[in-house]
């Protein structure tokens, strides 16, 4: 991996002097990037899709940065490690850029923190990055009952550049009705084993839905898609079989499916996968417990990765086909999902896994997570239905990624109408303020 770090120092600049000066924290660096110290002046030898970010080496080269404020790459982050006054031009030059009204990110402190937070910002970067260019099909229309989960195709494309792309549900049926009996009988037999048991569904049904499984496979295949949301119920009329089993194993091959049609769920799994390399569970959020900070999540197509066993159940609501119920193991877990029609809004938490739950009321994979953040959210502000939970705490890394994307996080509306109220006493107060001084002149 290259880094090119475009310096700002002042007096002449040798790059040996350079790095003899700041070789504590370029050495730590050279373990896990290509370094190439690059002198502000000479920026534009960079390769254009290469990581960069700008170095500070030493005080007084704010002028030079303002001069030079293009060459930055957006948005915008400066690393420092403090020595020679660098740390104190940085602060200068963040202000400078906040007066504009600009993001502006420092990192600094301890070799191996600004170690590890440019690794961090390297792994968004990579993230967003990656995403351009990859296909995303729409099996199929989003179901009616998504009134808040569009997204504008072309303004998801400026942003993330990303295609979504339409594909009739009459593909998958064709596809179908295709699939060979030999090319289903071993791998059904093969996933029933797998199974820690199966209850409800029968044999045809699993064949049917691994029938259909195969079918949006050969569909992804021929189309070059790199993620898919399906028209699920539409299938159960036509097909006689869920979309849940075909789901979960795309899943757990790296294709990142959702069910319903779901725009904003979709692109929110592919950016997990893009980020982080792992599966998510697209669920309903079915119960919110204030008191306990707790919320239940649930649906029928968890992928068998994320489960230490899994049982083999027919569909919730239609009491048919193949659902997945996945026992997963109580740990750290992260609730995310980036929604809006422009998709530049996020919701993201950290919690614990507590329990599995068995209600007769709910989707067959029932998940407690007990929140580190207020579950307010759910019911006073939230960006819709599905929400995706990841194994593990990755805010962090998401946080990073989403601020590079200049994404808004959204918040609790008690807490947004406070903020305003303090925004709007602010004002008042400047306002106040400036008329006292002109009146004593």
């Amino acid at each position: 991996m290259n880094l090119y770090l475009i310096i700002f120092t002042a007096g002449t600049y040798k790059v040996e002097q350079v790095y003899e000066k700041h070789k504590d924290l370029f050495v730590e660096l050279e373990k896990h990037f290509t370094l190439h110290l690059v002198n502000y002046t000479d920026s534009e030898s960079i390769p254009s899709h290469e990581y960069k970010m700008a170095f500070i080496a030493s005080g007084g080269v704010e002028n030079a940065v303002v001069r030079f404020f293009s060459i930055l790459p957006y948005p915008i982050t400066l690393l420092t490690d403090g020595l020679n006054n660098s740390l104190a031009a940085a602060l200068e030059i963040s202000a400078w850029i906040q007066s504009r009204d600009m993001k502006v990110k420092i990192i600094h402190g301890s070799v191996p923190n600004m170690v590890n937070q440019v690794l961090l910002h390297h792994q968004a970067f990579a993230a967003k990055r990656s995403l351009k260019k990859k296909r995303i099909g729409v099996i199929g229309t989003p179901a009616s009952w998504l009134v808040a989960s569009h997204v504008d195709y072309l303004l998801a494309g400026q942003r993330w550049g990303v295609t979504y792309t339409d594909i009739s549900i009459e593909t998958v049926e064709k596809a179908f009705h295709e699939i060979t009996e030999d090319e289903i009988g071993p791998e059904a037999s093969l996933f029933a084993n797998r199974a820690k048991g199966i209850q409800e569904a029968t044999p045809e049904e699993l064949l049917r839905a691994m029938r259909l499984y195969k079918a949006i496979r050969r569909v992804c295949q021929e189309e070059n898609l790199d993620a898919l949301t399906l028209s699920c119920f539409s299938l159960i009329q036509s097909l006689k079989t869920t979309g849940c089993l075909a789901l979960s194993l795309l899943n757990d091959e790296g294709i990142p499916a959702g069910c319903e049609g779901d725009l904003q769920s979709i692109m929110t799994l592919l950016m997990v996968k893009e980020l982080i390399g792992k599966p998510g569970f697209m669920a309903n959020p079915s119960f919110v417990d204030l008191a306990r900070n707790e919320v239940l999540l649930a649906h029928c197509s968890i992928p068998t990765k994320m489960a230490e066993e899994f049982i083999i159940r027919n569909h919730f609501e239609t009491e048919s086909g193949i659902a997945i119920q996945g026992i997963v193991h109580p740990g750290e877990v992260t609730l995310f999902k980036c929604g809006g029609e422009c998709l530049d809004e996020y919701y993201l938490s950290s919690g614990h896994l507590i329990e599995n739950t068995n209600m007769v009321t709910c989707c067959r994979t029932q998940l407690k997570v007990r929140l580190d953040k207020p579950a307010d959210y759910f019911l006073h502000n939230p960006l819709g239905n599905h929400h995706i939970l990841i194994q593990g705490n990755y805010t962090d890394l998401i946080q990073e990624f989403m601020q590079q994307n200049r994404c808004k996080p959204r918040i609790d509306r008690f807490f947004k109408t406070i903020y305003s109220l303090i925004q709007f006493i602010i004002v008042s107060l400047c306002e106040i303020l400036q008329i006292e001084k002109q009146e004593k002149l």
